[in-house]
């Protein structure tokens, strides 16, 4: 049995595989760059209740689900209903799925990994719902990582002011959120340098710089961010502020990006941002260096859910061509039984380190990264065998298959990217071995 609980379902069935993932026939247009107000639920879907389609909590005995059963059977009616109808105009037409994030988060899929009262703290859940939702659409399931990293940050924070109802909105979807820290964890790996700036002033900082991509971004939305503390000549402190930065803020301004060979509605913009006031209701943490030692383990394994689904959903399209095409497949490499028996293995190796995400040894990080790197490079082998496995079929632009081979691009190289990952694991493993 597949240990993230992704039920195949009779793979050897095409029939069953294809209606599974289906999108309906008849759907209503899609705007591109949709970042204004929720469209219609997709044709033959039943709309959630109005709580629900606000952002609510589920609404399921007392406002949560009892079983993560009954949380991963919600995400993935949402994940193979309303998402699979527009999953096409995110990829291609930049259309941004905000009434499909909010129903995921009704759902319970923002919430899990969170301790009480906000959720149930239970990492190994919060992957298995990010990879339903990357099944169908990785461009979703990495905006549902997004999500999943902010309410981390809040958390983790301390902080009141991010804690009670602002996390709550953010947990049940009401409100969206997403990661600015790509270019600081670069930094923190002497990739890059710090591209924002903190200046000290009474009550907070001033904020200035200039970040080229953060995802899942719009009007009301929020982000996780870092920036270097210097003085007033621009001089570095020797420290660095995390901060929630919301988008609405004075001087804050989101442009949009060039456009992408997949995951175009992702809510993807660069931010400006010129002496943005961070006060004390935003800060997460001051000196931030030893915050992000204590959340780097479990930021970087929740990706491990987008790897997961991605790959899964490129060995669903190989089955479910193994009736006509299986004579011939048969001489391809990396065939689906051999591609799911090694995603096995890795799911049940993420479903191990997810049980202590916040195990703060050097060895257990290199685990984390290790696993991570290997589900971006067990996602490209998929992806690629999935079109090969296919044939033309597969090379037409509206196909899944060829869309997931953008999307397992992606995955290869998010932050932390696979090459980020090998230098960081060979860093790490260097100071542990023994001289």
């Amino acid at each position: 049995m597949n240990p993230l609980d992704l039920p195949r379902e009779l793979t050897h069935d095409t029939t069953v595989i294809c209606s599974a993932f289906e999108a309906p026939a008849a759907q209503e247009a899609v705007e591109p760059r949709d970042t204004e107000g929720p469209a219609s639920p997709a044709p033959g879907v039943a709309p959630l209740p109005p709580k629900a389609r606000e952002g609510g909590a589920p609404q399921a005995r007392g406002g949560c689900f009892t079983s993560a059963d009954e949380l991963l059977a919600a995400v993935r009616a949402v994940a193979q209903g309303p998402l699979a109808a527009v999953v096409e105009a995110i990829d291609r037409e930049g259309h941004y799925p905000r009434e499909v994030l909010q129903q995921l988060g009704a759902a319970g899929a923002f919430s899990a990994h969170l301790d009480a009262p906000a959720g149930r703290a239970d990492y190994g859940l919060a992957i298995r719902a990010m990879a339903e939702v990357s099944r169908v659409c990785g461009a979703t399931g990495f905006m549902v990582w997004c999500q999943l990293v902010c309410g981390l940050y809040m958390q983790a924070s301390g902080n009141p002011a991010l804690g009670g109802a602002a996390l709550q909105a953010l947990a049940s979807g009401e409100a969206l959120g997403g990661t600015a820290m790509s270019n600081p964890m670069k930094s923190y790996a002497q990739i890059e340098s710090l591209l924002l700036k903190a200046t000290p002033v009474e009550g907070g900082h001033l904020v200035s710089g200039t970040l080229p991509w953060v995802s899942n971004l719009g009007p009301g939305h929020a982000c996780g961010a870092l920036a270097a503390v210097v003085d007033a000549q621009g001089e570095p402190l020797g420290r660095e502020l995390m901060f929630l930065l919301r988008c609405d803020a004075p001087g804050v301004e989101l442009r949009e990006c060039p456009s992408f060979s997949a995951m175009e509605g992702t809510g993807t913009y660069a931010l400006r941002l010129k002496d943005v006031f961070i006060g004390a209701d935003e800060r997460m943490a001051e000196p931030a260096k030893p915050f992000i030692g204590r959340i780097r383990a479990a930021f970087v394994m929740l990706q491990c859910g987008m790897a997961v689904g991605v790959a899964q959903g490129a060995i669903d399209s190989m089955w479910a061509v193994e009736a006509q095409l299986g004579h011939v497949n048969q001489f391809l490499e990396d065939r689906p039984d051999a591609l799911q028996a090694e995603l096995d293995a890795l799911s049940a190796r993420v479903m191990a380190l997810a049980a202590t995400p916040f195990n703060d040894s050097v060895d257990f990080f290199i685990d984390v990264l290790d696993a991570r790197a290997h589900g971006a490079e067990l996602s490209l082998r998929a992806a690629q065998s999935a079109l090969l496995h296919q044939g033309a079929r597969g090379y037409l632009m509206s196909s899944d298959v060829q869309r997931r081979v953008r999307e397992s691009h992606f995955v290869a190289i998010v932050t932390p990217a696979i090459k980020h990952l090998r230098k960081e694991i060979a860093r790490l493993s260097a100071e542990v071995m023994p001289s």
